[in-house]
């Protein structure tokens, strides 16, 4: 998580303040993805029924809330947002149609997430009924949607944040010429 710096909203000592930095952050929570999707499909070889989908649930909710607070999304990390750049926020996620970013993660809200990658779930498991060959490909496919998921949800943290640090430096930039 980027340093608390002097000077600045609360808003910029929770997550990154520059594009280098939010760069930074996304490098940092891929590979957070890379090894929890390693996990995920180490878990998705285990032949038994149902463990798969609950292990990437419980995983799934905490990489997004991860994720969010590395890039200072976390509703409560907004909520302490300058109020006309909490709302730009929000503004931000609705128009992007994010369902994650800013938002409790709940158990039915991965759920809703995992639904809509339905058809690789659904080879994911039809794949475990063949043995051995079943539990390489339902690992494989778990992986790739448990990265999917994770790197659309950083690329969707990433631009959020970039709009808010410009939005930021144009108010910093507006306050100090007055």
């Amino acid at each position: 998580m980027a340093h608390p710096r002097k000077n600045t909203s609360s808003y910029w000592a929770l997550g990154p303040s520059t594009a280098k930095e939010i760069d930074a952050v996304r490098k940092k929570c891929r590979r957070l993805v890379i090894r929890r999707a390693a996990i995920s499909a180490s878990v998705a070889a285990v032949p038994i029924p149902g463990l798969d989908i609950a292990t990437d649930i419980r995983m799934l909710t905490r990489l997004i809330e991860d994720i969010n607070a590395e890039f200072g999304l976390t509703p409560e990390q907004i909520n302490r947002l300058q109020p006309k750049l909490r709302l730009v926020a929000y503004e931000i996620i609705v128009g992007m149609s994010s369902v994650l970013v800013g938002k409790v993660i709940t158990r039915e809200l991965v759920t809703l997430l995992l639904k809509r990658t339905g058809k690789k779930l659904l080879v994911k498991y039809s794949a475990k009924i063949v043995p051995i060959a079943g539990q390489v490909i339902s690992a494989a496919v778990g992986f790739v949607a448990f990265r999917a998921i994770g790197c659309q949800h950083i690329d969707a943290c990433a631009d959020i944040a970039a709009e808010l640090v410009v939005l930021h430096t144009k108010s910093e930039g507006i306050e100090s010429a007055t």
